[in-house]
């Protein structure tokens, strides 16, 4: 009887070490999708634009993106502008932070947020589009 209870007490102990280890490994596993600053640079512009296609703006010209001042290896940081068809002004701002492993998505129309902190634009959240 002791030797069945410490087989039971052994394989608790190696489910828990097993579940815990499943845990740190890939449930709380996170990548960026954009790597570095030239990925960022070149991903916002189509994915914000299929973002605000997605949400009945259009913009008049493809979107001008470019590096903020603040733009870091490890905090990149890019900054849009442009027009829609009905001449209403469009801010998007993206933020990708390699320490925590997020990406963070704001745009404005006439300084409104349309999106604001979200963690994925165009395509990576609506792939069907």
């Amino acid at each position: 009887m002791k030797l069945y209870i410490g087989a039971l007490g052994a394989l608790i102990v190696a489910g828990c070490a097993v579940a815990i280890g499943y845990l740190t490994l890939f449930a709380h596993h996170k990548e960026l999708r954009h790597h570095n600053q030239a990925q960022l640079l070149n991903a916002i512009p189509v994915t914000a634009t299929a973002e605000l296609r997605h949400r009945g703006f259009v913009p008049r010209k493809p979107l001008h993106c470019w590096n903020m001042r603040e733009a870091a290896p490890k905090k990149m940081r890019v900054a849009c502008s442009g027009t829609t068809t009905k001449n209403e002004k469009i801010q998007v701002i993206g933020a990708a932070e390699a320490k925590v492993q997020e990406e963070y998505f704001t745009i404005l129309i006439d300084g409104r947020p349309l999106v604001q902190n979200v963690g994925c634009l165009g395509a990576d959240c609506h792939p069907k589009d």
